[in-house]
């Protein structure tokens, strides 16, 4: 599968805001999320486990008050960061799509699979 750059490594600050990026999920036109989190970047596809609606309150913005879960903007659903898993709301038990991501000399990448796949068009903010 192709391996697609996101964002440089320190573009994104611990429990901060998160980089969004332009994809495909099936044949909609999404977009998945990266953030740092306890050291290391996590993706998602960004539409919450509930209702299918992006979860940032404004772009990139997907940490609640603490910095400690990924909060749906809408529904007050509680994602834990490293795995999307849904702890409270009205998902829980649910789970955000994970993304595979890897990061390499200061870049942060994300990869394709059968379902996820690269727009061709221009970014997403």
């Amino acid at each position: 599968m192709a391996e697609i750059f996101i964002c440089n490594s320190l573009e994104l600050e611990e429990g901060g805001k998160g980089i969004r990026f332009p994809l495909l999920a099936g044949s909609d036109e999404a977009t998945g999320f990266v953030v740092r989190y306890d050291g290391a970047a996590h993706a998602y596809l960004n539409r919450c486990a509930h209702v299918p609606v992006e979860l940032d309150w404004s772009p990139g913005e997907f940490f609640e008050g603490s910095g400690l879960y990924i909060m749906c903007a809408t529904h007050g659903a509680i994602y834990v960061p490293e795995t999307g898993h849904c702890t409270g709301g009205p998902c829980r038990g649910g789970r955000l799509r994970k993304i595979q991501v890897t990061e390499v000399d200061g870049k942060i990448y994300w990869h394709t699979d059968d379902y996820l796949t690269v727009k061709s068009s221009s970014s997403v903010s």
